[in-house]
C-alpha cells in the first residue's frame, strides 16, 4: 500500500528528550514495537548523543538491538557529531544499527551554541564530515531547527533556511527536515517555504516538524500539506521539545501529538497507512509509560472520522 503521507513518529526521541526522568529501556522498546504495530514506516528510534550530556538515550545502541523490526520500516537515530557516526556504523555492523541518521544545524547562530554547544561555520563543516563518514550506508535526513523563528534572534529569513536546504543537498542529504523548533510558524509562512521548496529544490523531499507551542501545529501541518509536503513528523501525546538540560522554550513546546494529526489526515480523506486502533493502543501505552495524562486532545475524545 502507498498512504498519501509519510509520518515518522518521534515519541522515542525527539518526545523523551524533553522529559525530566529517564525511561527504562525496556519500556521505549516496549513503546517503539508498539508503535511499529501500528504501521509507521519511520520511527525516530534513539539518539546517538553524549552518554555524559544526554543520559536519557545512554541506552541508544541497547534499544536499536532490542525492537522487534518490521519489514518496510525505517528506524531513526540523531546524529550530533562525528563519534555518533562512528557508534551508529558499530551497531550497522553489528546488524541492529539505524536506517536513518538525523544530522543538525539551526537556522540561527544564537540557537547552535546554546543547543549544539559551536558556530554555524564550525557545524557545517562537522555535517559535512559526518556525511562522508556515514559513506552511503544510511539514509541522511538534515534537520534545519529554528525554520520559523527563534526566541534569541527573532524572525529568521526564509532565504537563508532555503540557503541551508540547498547546503543539505550540495553534500548529497536529499530528505531535509524543517523544524518549527519554538512554534512561531503560520500557515501563510509555512504555505510560502514549502511551495519555494518544491519550486527550486525539487530533489528534495521537505519534512515537516512543527511544534505546537502556540496552538498552530496542525494548521501549519494543513499548510504544507497543500503546498505539497507528503513527509511529517509528529510525537504521540505531543510531548518533546528541547533537551531537558537547555531551556530555551517556554510554555507547551511539544510536537504536533500525533493523534491529533493523523485524525486531521483522515478525516479529510488523507490516507495514513496506520491501523487507528493499534495507534490509540500505543497512545495509551506512552501515558501509562510516563505516568500521566498526555496532550492530545484525540486520546481524550476520540477519532472524530466519520464512516
Amino acid at each position: 500500500m502507498n498512504p498519501a503521507v509519510v509520518i515518522c513518529e518521534c515519541f522515542a526521541r525527539d518526545g523523551l528528550q524533553h522529559e525530566p526522568a529517564a525511561v527504562p529501556t525496556h519500556a521505549k522498546i516496549a513503546v517503539i514495537d508498539a508503535i511499529t504495530s501500528a504501521g509507521f514506516s519511520r520511527i525516530e528510534a534513539t539518539s546517538y548523543s553524549h552518554p555524559t550530556l544526554l543520559p536519557a538515550f545512554a541506552d541508544a545502541s541497547d534499544v536499536l538491538r532490542g525492537i522487534q523490526r518490521r519489514e518496510g520500516v525505517t528506524y531513526k537515530a540523531t546524529c550530533p557529531n562525528q563519534k555518533a557516526i562512528e557508534r551508529a556504523l558499530v551497531d550497522l555492523a553489528a546488524g541492529s544499527g539505524a536506517g536513518e541518521l538525523s544530522l543538525l544545524v539551526s537556522a540561527t547562530e544564537a540557537h547552535t551554541e546554546r543547543n549544539l554547544r559551536t558556530t554555524r561555520e564550525r557545524q557545517w563543516r562537522n555535517v559535512a564530515d559526518m556525511a562522508a563518514l556515514a559513506g552511503g550506508r544510511f539514509r541522511l535526513i538534515g534537520v534545519v531547527s529554528m525554520a520559523f523563528g527563534c526566541p534569541f534572534e527573532g524572525r529568521v529569513d526564509l532565504s537563508s533556511v532555503l540557503d541551508d536546504i540547498a547546503h543539505f543537498a550540495s553534500i548529497g542529504v536529499r530528505h531535509v527536515t524543517v523544524g518549527d523548533t519554538s512554534g512561531h510558524g503560520t500557515p501563510s509562512a509555512v504555505r510560502r517555504m514549502f511551495e519555494k521548496i518544491a519550486l527550486d529544490m525539487p530533489e528534495v523531499t521537505a519534512i515537516a516538524h512543527f511544534h505546537d507551542t502556540r496552538g498552530t501545529a496542525l494548521a501549519n501541518c494543513l499548510a504544507a500539506y497543500e503546498a505539497g509536503c507528503r513527509w511529517f513528523d509528529s510525537a504521540l501525546g505531543g510531548v518533546g521539545g528541547h533537551p531537558v538540560q537547555i531551556q530555551y522554550g517556554e510554555g507547551q513546546t511539544g510536537n504536533v501529538a500525533t493523534e491529533d494529526l493523523i485524525n486531521l489526515f483522515e478525516a479529510e480523506g488523507i490516507d495514513t497507512g496506520l491501523d487507528l486502533e493499534r495507534l490509540r493502543d500505543a497512545s495509551l501505552l506512552c501515558e501509562k509509560t510516563l505516568g500521566r495524562e498526555l496532550y492530545s486532545k484525540v486520546a481524550r475524545a476520540g477519532y472524530g472520522v466519520l464512516n
